[in-house]
């Protein structure tokens, strides 16, 4: 018997068939430019069609919230790495304290579901010319590299930008005599060494003067291994645990100092009771990213006694926001943890309902809140074939899949919503173009709804469809959502013009927000105009943002 999901895809494959188009569509397109030719303020996009090139602080926000991982279906991964590194530069070239400031303030708000690019565009500012960028990059350090393996990577980056000079190596060391001693203590035992980097590397190069007796000998150790008298107390727990072969003594010694997961041996990470000692105080961003063994050893089970435990953590929204937890991190825990396997490896489990529905709330509570507007909200989704290539910030989920969890975040919280997808397999209204309705609601599992959309026919994008629906069927929208990567080439008229003829023809003063899924340079919102919006896909601020440009705030 076919299961739930297998019918409710067959089902969603019937709605998306040819329709015949209104004599208001084939109005509203006389005389139009077809995406395929300029019209003015466009340029020609990687797709073979016409959108608005975006400036260079946006290319900005969206290479700090998106990156370039994965590329794209249009863009490998090194072509859309150089030409964002190309905008990023001319942005710190241009305006370098405005840069530093933006990468500060999108590292420190969790906006961003890595940290890798705010590092990397830290690095470009610290190697700019302008002895003042480079001044302010290096004192910015400690607020984007927040633990030990981010400073690793701002290391990598920045060799291969510039020397290690005075005031590289007085930032690395400042990093250091700055921390709490307890803090420091904590970041050498759980990053030792990661990304061809250590701690000892550093401490070489940087070499960071102290008179503080624990800080000299967290030094030591960590350089010579030497285990001083004012040595941390978790500094040489951690040396007992590396040659404990005992599971309870080990666990009696992570609940004595708090010790993390880096810090027990191999041979002790399937033990039951070692997990659960590593519960007690697991920082959030631990737990989410270990569910899945905490399930497969069998600390968290149906009624389990621990269950309660991990559902009060992810219930919890403030602490939710003080791990800077982002949505997309909980989007993935729970696709990989609902599946019951992981895509990569040979660990099973079976995953704990309970649990599953905790990471769902998780993922809603993870955006900024979100005042509703009270308007008519069309959600329309680009699920042509270049939505599902490429990555979204170097995960698994494609910018198909991702647009679909993000539309249903919006849905959530808007009692007027329609949510629909779209294509074109024909460059022309005389071909096939297809958007219909996607019975997805926020009531629907976040895991089901990507699948969903996972699976939908491919084509061409034509972004001006949201808009031609509306007026072939008319509808009163007071703002069009798009999910897209921009690259639209297959329709009669560009996605701007389409709205324009709506605003005319239904007297809507209706508007376009156009949330990009893929760090290109590219937009199918017209800059120029008041009345549509530019916002990054996946930015934890973007809900808010939407609703408050809407609202007209």
């Amino acid at each position: 018997m076919a299961s739930y999901l297998d019918t409710f895809l067959a089902r969603l494959r019937r709605r998306f068939e040819p329709t015949a188009v209104s004599p208001a569509v084939v109005e509203a397109l006389a005389d139009a430019v077809p995406q395929s030719e300029p019209i003015p303020g466009t340029v020609p996009n990687s797709a073979g069609g016409h959108a608005f090139p975006v400036d260079d602080w946006t290319r900005l926000d969206r290479f700090l919230i998106l990156g370039t991982e994965g590329g794209s279906y249009y863009a490998s991964e090194r072509a859309l790495t150089r030409d964002n590194a190309a905008a990023v530069l001319r942005a710190i070239a241009a305006d370098g304290p405005r840069a530093v400031a933006r990468i500060v303030a999108v590292s420190e708000a969790g906006r961003a579901p890595k940290a890798d690019p705010a590092l990397f565009a830290l690095a470009l500012a610290a190697s700019a010319e302008a002895v003042e960028t480079r001044r302010l990059a290096l004192a910015a350090l400690p607020r984007v590299a927040r633990t030990g393996t981010q400073l690793f990577r701002f290391a990598g980056f920045v060799e291969g930008l510039r020397g290690w000079g005075r005031g590289l190596r007085r930032a690395v060391g400042g990093w250091y005599a700055a921390r709490p001693v307890a803090a420091l203590a904590y970041q050498a035992v759980k990053y030792r060494q990661r990304e061809g980097w250590s701690h000892r590397d550093l401490l070489r190069l940087s070499h960071p003067q102290t008179a503080e007796p624990a800080r000299r000998d967290l030094f030591d150790w960590v350089c010579r291994g030497t285990a001083g008298e004012s040595l941390p107390a978790l500094l040489r727990a951690a040396d007992t645990l590396a040659r404990t072969t005992d599971p309870a003594a080990a666990a009696a010694l992570i609940r004595a100092h708090d010790l993390p997961r880096e810090a027990v041996p191999g041979a002790l990470l399937n033990e039951a009771v070692v997990w659960e000692a590593l519960l007690d105080r697991m920082p959030l961003g631990a737990l989410v990213r270990s569910l899945a063994k905490l399930t497969a050893v069998g600390v968290l089970r149906p009624f389990g006694e621990r269950v309660p435990d991990v559902l009060s953590a992810l219930g919890d929204a403030e602490r939710i926001r003080r791990a800077r937890l982002h949505p997309l991190a909980i989007l993935l825990a729970l696709r990989t943890y609902a599946q019951g396997r992981g895509d990569r490896g040979k660990l099973v489990w079976e995953p704990v309902q309970a649990v599953v529905d905790a990471l769902n709330a998780a993922f809603h509570t993870a955006f900024a809140t979100v005042e509703p507007t009270g308007k008519r909200l069309l959600l329309a989704l680009d699920v042509s074939g270049s939505m599902a290539a490429g990555r979204v910030a170097g995960t698994a989920l494609t910018p198909r899949e991702a647009s679909a969890a993000m539309a249903l975040m919006t849905a959530a919280t808007e009692p007027q919503t329609q949510i629909v997808g779209f294509t074109s397999a024909d460059g022309n209204w005389n071909g096939r173009p297809l958007l219909r309705p996607l019975p997805l609601s926020p009531s629907m599992r976040l895991d089901d709804a990507v699948r969903a959309v996972s699976d939908l026919p491919f084509g061409g994008t034509d972004c001006a469809l949201p808009m031609l629906h509306a007026l072939e069927h008319g509808l009163s929208v007071d703002a069009f959502v798009v999910y897209t990567d921009s690259e639209t080439w297959a329709g009669a008229i560009h996605p701007a013009e389409a709205l324009r003829r709506y605003r005319e023809r239904t007297g809507i003063a209706a508007k376009l927000v156009v949330v990009g899924m893929v760090s290109n340079g590219f937009s199918i919102a017209d800059p120029d105009d008041a009345g549509m919006l530019d916002v990054v896909g996946f930015d934890a601020a973007a809900p808010a943002l939407i609703a408050d440009f809407i609202r007209g705030d």
